[in-house]
């Protein structure tokens, strides 16, 4: 349970999911981006598998779909948005406010898929289309700004 908690950061009063990608996210997505290319896709797939079968450990425990307290998904969704961008604090600010606005919102498809796909890689995929959603939105900005 501490891996999809992080630790038990899902636990927080409020916010859950934004905590943990405050927390989590913006200090691992500064790590990352200090990785060779291939080393920091390896790290985002490890955090999406071992994220996934985690959440989906949590969920059979707790016999609900995606539990708030399940929040690896953010983390998985922050790195992804954040992924092979420079990181600056412009960035990082600019990539977590659009990924916690694209999760909580749910436009489509991320609002079909997060009531489509269940289990562990349900909870993670929302979190994901979300994060490459931002992703793109972060690229289409540094290009018109650049």
């Amino acid at each position: 349970m501490g891996l999809a908690t992080l630790g038990g950061m899902g636990r927080a009063p409020l916010a859950g999911g934004t905590v943990a990608t405050l927390v989590a996210g913006v200090p691992m997505a500064l790590l990352v981006s200090h990785l060779h290319g291939a080393l920091s896709l390896a790290v985002l797939g490890i955090v999406c598998v071992l994220g996934a079968l985690g959440a989906d450990r949590v969920i059979v425990e707790m016999g609900r779909e995606d539990p708030g307290e399940v929040v690896v998904d953010e983390l998985a969704g922050y790195l992804l948005t954040m992924f092979w961008l420079p990181a600056t604090w412009t960035n990082l600010a600019a990539g977590f406010v659009l990924f916690r606005l694209l999760d909580i919102w749910k436009p489509w498809p991320i609002r079909w898929v997060d009531a489509t796909v269940k289990g562990g890689w349900g909870a993670m995929l929302d979190d994901l289309l979300a994060g490459a959603m931002a992703h793109a939105i972060l690229r289409l900005l540094s290009a018109a700004t650049g």
